[in-house]
């Protein structure tokens, strides 16, 4: 026969049973570690990002945006699936070097290790679950217009003249943005008939070891091979191995390219803020 149970050790026995069923509950203020939806890279080495973001201030800024998110007609890279898969260049160097000419991008001749550079570049803006706050400006002419014409007259003036081929620009460009990105960044990162002014074709010298010299607009270039165009539209491809032949390749807005890491960003202001005055 079962001895009953006392009355106190049974109402003990209830209260452990409800507190173990009783879900718990965070503290206010906690929160839970959310896995990430993109991923999360290494940090990249600081040189490659400098020379990322002036390869992508030329040809991908315009487009994209100068926070990868979208720009001028291009779509947001930082939520390209193309892009997350990403690791070095290698999944977006068919898109850079082959183009999607069906959505209005060109192509461009790069190497790998410039491909890799703006990768990196990339891949180093901060992405989550959501776009952050895109603080757009309601103007970007925030800088100082005496202070621009003399970044100008000694960035600029060597090779562009205000009464020469900037004549009027403000003019012809009349969006400050669009003005910036295409003398900062010559051609707003493109070429061709959408670019807001006319910018010539990258030409390559091929010196052959007999000395015999093939000059013509460089179609394509990698360690391998060097395409080219001459005047008269004959197409001829070389191939390459190492220095043999000699080929020099000849980019009109090498210049520009060099420029961009010695900018300050008061100079940039300064710069576009003097060129809205070229009336």
């Amino acid at each position: 026969m079962k001895k009953p149970i006392n009355a106190a050790l049974a109402l003990f026995f209830v209260a452990v049973i409800a507190i173990a069923q009783t879900p718990v509950r965070s503290q206010p203020g906690a929160s839970r570690a959310r896995p990430s939806a993109y991923p999360q890279r290494p940090p990249a080495d600081p040189a490659a990002l400098e020379r990322g973001k002036a390869l992508y201030g030329v040809q991908c800024n315009f487009c994209h945006g100068s926070d990868a998110r979208g720009g001028e007609g291009g779509p947001n890279l930082l939520r390209s699936e193309l892009v997350l898969n990403d690791k070095n260049g290698e999944a977006i160097a068919p898109v850079i070097l082959n183009g999607r000419m069906d959505q209005g991008m060109p192509k461009f001749t790069m190497t790998m290790a410039q491909i890799s550079d703006i990768a990196a570049y990339i891949h180093n803006f901060p992405v989550g679950g959501y776009d952050v706050s895109r603080m757009v400006p309601l103007s970007i002419l925030v800088g100082d217009a005496k202070s621009g014409q003399t970044a100008f007259n000694s960035k600029c003036a060597t090779c562009h003249s205000v009464t020469g081929d900037l004549k009027g620009i403000s003019g012809k460009i009349t969006d400050p943005k669009v003005l910036q990105n295409t003398f900062l960044m010559p051609g707003g990162g493109r070429r061709g008939p959408s670019s807001p002014v006319s910018v010539p074709p990258t030409t390559v010298t091929v010196t052959m070891p007999s000395g015999t010299k093939v000059e013509g607009r460089l179609l394509r270039v990698d360690d391998f091979v060097v395409t080219l165009v001459e005047a008269d539209g004959t197409q001829i491809t070389f191939r390459r191995d190492g220095d043999n032949p000699d080929v020099a390749i000849h980019d009109p807005v090498q210049p520009h390219i060099a420029l961009l890491p010695t900018y300050t960003d008061k100079e940039i202001h300064d710069l576009t803020s003097y060129l809205v005055t070229l009336k």
